[in-house]
């Protein structure tokens, strides 16, 4: 959908996990597209030397986030939020439904 604009389709899920996620680092993101990590750290690369995001090492992993000082940032959030709301239903409950939190014990099924 936006992969014209954004040059590639990779670069697109990757805006769209952290605009959903608020932030995401490399495995987890090619993971739930089924998309080959190294073509995720190119891009993650690519996007936070651009500075629209920015990485933040937690331990040995990097986490990528949108870079609050980007001049286009709240531009770029009601894009993506349009992008959001016109996908398929199936499409966001198999990659934008995902836990992220343990359930909470007790809590019934």
């Amino acid at each position: 959908m936006l992969e014209a604009l954004f040059g590639n389709v990779v670069v697109e899920k990757i805006l769209l996990f952290i605009f959903v996620y608020e932030d995401g680092y490399a495995r987890k993101i090619s993971k739930v597209y089924g998309i080959p990590v190294n073509g995720v750290l190119q891009q993650l690369q690519r996007l936070e030397n651009g500075g629209i995001i920015a990485g933040q090492n937690k331990g040995r992993t990097r986490l990528y986030m949108f870079n609050p000082r980007h001049p286009f940032l709240k531009e770029l959030k009601a894009l993506l939020q349009k992008a959001v709301d016109v996908l398929p239903q199936a499409e966001i409950e198999r990659y934008y439904r995902i836990r992220t939190r343990p359930r909470r014990k007790g809590k019934p099924l």
